[in-house]
């Protein structure tokens, strides 16, 4: 037998929106990722510099990246259905619609969908929860995301999958008690109420403070991302992982993924 290792093939990545910020920190990580190669950069109708998804090749590729607007969701979600290509997500702001055309995709292949994939969000997540079980609701709870003039979206899918993790760690259902901003003569703030607050301002990337309050003490866990790149590495990692399952189909996340490092 032969003691030459085999070579392993590279994991195939077809990136979505490669002309905008993400998209080009996607492209330039997923060229200098070893065992990685960029097959495809996927762009948005009436966009230059790209395919249409409709003309790539769904034989080179193994995972699609997208972090595109969510206009674009249930056709990518279709298409890697239909050819059984594993779907990293990172688009925010989606509607119920999308949601179900990205569960039925989970039905078919892998389907890692994450508001944030950077590693310090994952742990200020399960920080979050934490200490949501021990204050209980005897903690008044607030939450300030800043990002960039650019976003589209708010609150932040971070700042939401943090008051979710909020809410169910106390037994509570999030639309039930989220108090987005206030306004005028609100009154007394209520038990149990999570407080959402979103700034936007100048070219922040992402940063969220998740304030605890009771009795004469505070607590406040933050989170800062200083450069877009975190999530890309966190976008490809996830993408080279899912390459690893296989032919196995169904939702997978930032905890999931630690768990298995």
């Amino acid at each position: 037998m032969s003691s030459r290792s085999q070579t392993v093939a590279p994991t195939r990545l077809a990136i979505v929106g490669p002309n905008g910020r993400m998209g080009a920190a996607l492209v330039a990580l997923g060229e200098a990722e070893p065992g990685a190669e960029v097959t495809a950069k996927v762009i948005p109708l009436g966009e230059q510099g790209g395919v249409l998804l409709a003309d790539v090749d769904p034989s080179q590729v193994d995972v699609l990246i997208d972090f595109s607007h969510r206009e674009a969701a249930q056709a990518h979600a279709a298409w890697c259905a239909a050819h059984g290509i594993a779907w990293v997500l990172g688009t925010t702001g989606l509607t119920a619609e999308d949601n179900a055309a990205i569960d039925a995709a989970a039905a078919k292949v892998i389907v890692f969908q994450a508001s944030n994939f950077s590693l310090g969000v994952a742990l200020l997540t399960d920080l979050a929860a934490r200490a949501a079980r021990v204050l209980g609701l005897k903690a008044d709870v607030e939450l300030v995301e800043t990002h960039h003039h650019f976003k589209r979206d708010a609150p932040s899918g971070t700042a939401l999958s943090l008051a979710e993790a909020v809410a169910e760690a106390r037994g509570q259902h999030l639309p039930d008690v989220i108090a987005n901003g206030r306004d005028g003569l609100v009154g007394e703030r209520p038990q149990g109420q999570i407080g959402m607050h979103a700034v936007r301002l100048a070219d922040v990337v992402g940063k969220h403070e998740l304030h605890f309050g009771w009795g004469n003490e505070s607590v406040v866990l933050t989170h800062e991302a200083r450069d877009r790149r975190v999530f890309a590495h966190g976008a490809i990692r996830a993408a080279m992982w899912c390459a690893q399952l296989g032919s196995a189909h169904g939702k997978r996340s930032m905890g999931d993924l630690l768990a298995a490092s």
